[in-house]
């Protein structure tokens, strides 16, 4: 009797450590190839994203199937004017910045007083938001990073990149400043907000 007893009390430590290390290789794997946890750390995206917001991204939106079948079983596409998307900063790839897309490749982008024209057509944003009624134009500007927050370009988006600007147009780190984001550093877009220090309201909402 004690030897069976032992026997299955082996059999169940054994079943859960089975259990364990299959959902520590299925935790691992989604966490390295689907989804990754982001937080928000600046507020250049507001009000869309919010300092503090926890994401969660997919990485497998964009990225481009290896097997014919992964086309049906994984929905990917391509990506689009006005997607929110996480990418590594080319000026230190050890960073992850959050921005949205203006201008994709091949596109003539210029920002007159504020407004963004692509191919020299006025581009509709609900989504922006501007803090400051301040203009910088070559007339009362102190600095060239004034000048271009208001003012830039035209210029043509090269091959293989796109052009990111943040929501919070009047502070926002972006490719106004920092040049063209080469598409391959893009690693995902953001699914769902988990997470906000700042409103309940924003958990599980999902991003668009």
């Amino acid at each position: 009797m004690e030897e069976k007893r032992k026997k299955r009390e082996k059999n169940i430590f054994r079943e859960y450590f089975e259990l364990i290390a299959e959902t520590a290789v299925f935790v691992f794997f989604v966490m390295t190839f689907v989804v990754q946890a982001f937080q928000i750390p600046t507020g250049s995206m507001e009000p869309t994203l919010l300092v503090g917001d926890f994401l969660l991204v997919n990485k497998m939106v964009y990225s481009r199937p290896v097997y014919p079948l992964e086309k049906f079983m994984l929905p990917r596409r391509e990506i689009r004017r006005e997607d929110i998307v996480v990418f590594k900063f080319p000026q230190d790839l050890s960073r992850d910045f959050v921005k949205r897309v203006i201008a994709l490749e091949g596109e003539k982008i210029e920002i007159r007083d504020k407004q963004v024209f692509i191919n020299d057509e006025p581009l509709s944003e609900p989504y922006k938001v501007h803090n400051d009624r301040n203009i910088f134009n070559r007339e009362n500007y102190y600095h060239y990073d004034d000048l271009i927050r208001d003012n830039f370009g035209p210029v043509i988006v090269p091959k293989g990149h796109l052009f990111v600007m943040g929501d919070n147009r009047d502070n926002s780190l972006d490719s106004r400043y920092w040049s063209f984001l080469p598409a391959e550093y893009v690693k995902g877009k953001p699914w769902v907000i988990y997470f906000s220090r700042r409103s309940l309201g924003r958990i599980l909402k999902i991003v668009h």
